[in-house]
């Protein structure tokens, strides 16, 4: 059985609460339900919760159960909080932290242990995997205590706040516990109902993103036990079918450390930090009618640009082959006009990517070559040709073939399709209208990977060939710039663009694809300019729209979003280019084994700042830097 390598932290990161709250974990329910929080115990985000339920889309979240707070009784009457929140005002000042001993985060299941005197406290919580259910065991490990937990609820969107006047939660009594909003369930010893407001819960991370950092919390009740070393107190929280009471939790604990186990062997991983990226990995893949992946907790739902260039660390490098097979026949049923829909987190299905379809040609070429399953290649080598065949035509938002030259246009104002995409007040700040260069690299790379599909299919590929030969001429002709790396876009409407810009690794990377001349010079450039320890940058330090750090409100963090901010995926084309190139640094990937305990404890960012030390930004627990982190990994141990 495989051992999945753990974390802990001890005083000098759990007693310092600047410290502790720097650091999140996460548990995920396999169906974009999770919980989450801080090491230290302190809920810095709207998003901090015990039970996050999944709605109709996995980004339809709701906040459910927000804490249970521990009260420790001693023998002696004293009475320790271990609180969880500020509070609007500094009324109440967080505790918990200053006993909170160790936090161990073993088979991916979070773990704390606080230490009052001689007593003792530890807690350890899971979720039954594919169910909004959550299980929370404290245990006393020395001493004698009274325990106390106050479960603070709510039941809003995850995106917003609620508060006291919006009325109180409907609380209808059930076996050992309650109903709350006829939304979820807790069960636990010794209920106590409450049923009263505490106001001004503050969220210290929102606050810093420029949005709303206060709500008010309702506190339900109690659950309480007086323990003596070894004995338990468990409590359970679940939505969905409530008459159906989930298994004891110690059970489900047990459950999911042997689930984590299991998920680690089947990837096989190569070195530790492997094995911490292919359970990390485990947390985006969720099944609701067909598997799908969340692209990052704990704001966003399924993306397919993230999707598809997710897939192959995903669900190839975790031998998740049957799912990933059934995923990329869900996504291409979804294809319309040659292009994959893109998300519907925003409330409807749009279609506004230029790159996501480009990678999906990939992501199934991917699969194919890896698992020799022709069965697949047959089914989606039709709509992988009318989406040759739209582009060819021209589709949405001016996406077309060039006749003149057969490589791929696209892009209208006001519109950000590529993976590019930040807006401010509706103006795209990369809008890259023309020809950009990872779109044609895709395309080119596109076109052999069909070719190659159809020709294991036996079929006739010479019109894929043709196309492709012809815009690689084009290819090696138009991007080269006086500078000695490529164009980021060319024929755009300011002209050629020769920003430096990690877009240009997939001429390099990707195993169809252009693979112009000089690409030594253009990777030097890339080495010198944009590498960082934890990914590349998006633009040189150098330009004058760099901006060296992704932090403020919504706009100033948009503004930076990829005009300097480093982006830990781009590890994987980078890694790609430098074997093509033959020239991969030495320890290439420490930066990023190192940042596994920091920020999302056992997984990898969404972005980080761009000058050093490079802060870690964005989502905590992004899908494609994990994918990209453990499919490279793999490649170069």
């Amino acid at each position: 059985m495989a051992v999945v390598p753990s974390v802990t932290f001890g005083p000098q990161v759990c007693g310092d609460l600047d410290a502790g709250t720097a650091r999140e974990w996460l548990v995920a329910d396999g169906c974009g339900g999770y919980a989450m929080g801080t090491v230290s115990g302190l809920r810095t985000r709207r998003y901090h919760a015990l039970l996050v339920v999944s709605g109709e889309t996995a980004a339809a979240r709701h906040v459910g159960l927000v804490a249970l707070d521990p009260v420790v009784t001693l023998p002696s009457g004293a009475v320790i909080r271990l609180g969880t929140h500020e509070w609007a005002g500094g009324a109440v000042a967080p505790q918990g932290y200053r006993f909170l001993e160790s936090f161990s985060l073993v088979d991916g299941l979070p773990t704390w242990r606080w230490r009052i005197g001689d007593v003792v406290v530890e807690r350890e919580l899971a979720m039954v995997h594919a169910q909004a259910s959550l299980a929370v065991v404290h245990r006393l490990v020395a001493g004698e205590a009274t325990l106390t937990l106050e479960a603070l609820c709510t039941w809003r969107d995850a995106h917003g706040e609620r508060g006291a006047d919006a009325g109180g939660l409907a609380m209808t009594p059930a076996a050992d516990g309650v109903v709350i909003a006829d939304a979820y369930r807790l069960a636990g010893p010794n209920w106590r109902p409450a049923g009263e407001w505490h106001f001004g819960a503050y969220a210290r991370e929102e606050a810093a993103r420029g949005l709303a950092a206060v709500e008010d919390l309702w506190y339900a009740g109690r659950f309480s036990a007086a323990l003596k070393a070894g004995e338990v107190l468990e409590v359970s929280a679940w939505a969905g079918a409530l008459a159906a009471r989930p298994p004891r939790p110690t059970m489900v604990v047990e459950a999911a450390r042997q689930r984590a186990r299991e998920v680690v062997e089947a990837a096989e991983p190569s070195s530790g930090a492997a094995a911490t990226l292919a359970l990390a990995a485990d947390a985006f893949v969720v099944r609701r009618d067909v598997p799908d992946v969340v692209a990052g907790y704990p704001w966003f739902g399924a993306w397919s640009r993230d999707t598809m260039i997710s897939y192959e660390g995903l669900f190839l490098a975790t031998n998740r082959i049957d799912e990933g097979r059934e995923l990329l026949r869900g996504y291409a049923a979804t294809i319309s006009e040659g292009m994959l829909a893109n998300t519907a987190d925003t409330g409807a299905t749009e279609y506004n990517t230029s790159d996501a379809t480009l990678w999906m040609l990939h992501a199934v070429a991917r699969h194919v070559a890896r698992t020799g399953d022709t069965d697949l290649a047959a089914e989606l080598v039709e709509p992988l040709d009318a989406v040759v065949a739209a582009h060819r035509a021209g589709t949405r938002y001016g996406i077309r073939m060039d006749p003149a030259d057969g490589l791929i246009a696209q892009g209208v104002p006001g519109e950000a399709l590529t993976w590019m995409d930040a807006r401010v007040d509706g103006v795209a700040i990369t809008p890259r209208i023309g020809k950009p260069v990872e779109i044609n690299a895709l395309w080119i790379n596109g076109l052999g990977a069909l070719a190659r599909l159809r020709n294991l299919l036996g079929r006739e590929a010479t019109d894929l060939n043709r196309l492709r030969d012809r815009a690689r001429a084009s290819f090696a002709r138009r991007f080269p710039a006086p500078t000695g790396w490529l164009y980021d876009v060319v024929d755009g409407p300011d002209g050629d663009d020769p920003a430096l810009r990690p877009n240009q690794l997939l001429a390099w990377s990707l195993p169809h694809g252009p693979m112009p001349d000089g690409g030594e010079i253009a990777f030097r450039a890339v080495s010198e300019n944009l590498l960082t320890p934890l990914g590349l940058r998006t633009l040189a330090p150098t330009d004058p729209a760099y901006r060296d750090v992704h932090r403020g409100g919504s706009a100033e963090r948009d503004r930076a979003y990829h005009q300097g901010t480093v982006w830990p995926w781009l590890i994987g084309p980078y890694v790609d280019a430098a074997v093509t190139l033959r020239s991969v640094p030495a320890k290439l990937l420490a930066g990023i084994d190192v940042h596994l305990s920091e920020w999302g404890v056992g997984s990898v960012s969404e972005t980080a700042d761009a000058d050093p030390p490079h802060r870690a930004t964005g989502c905590p627990f992004q899908a494609w830097s994990v994918a990209e982190a453990l499919r490279v990994h793999e490649r170069i141990g």
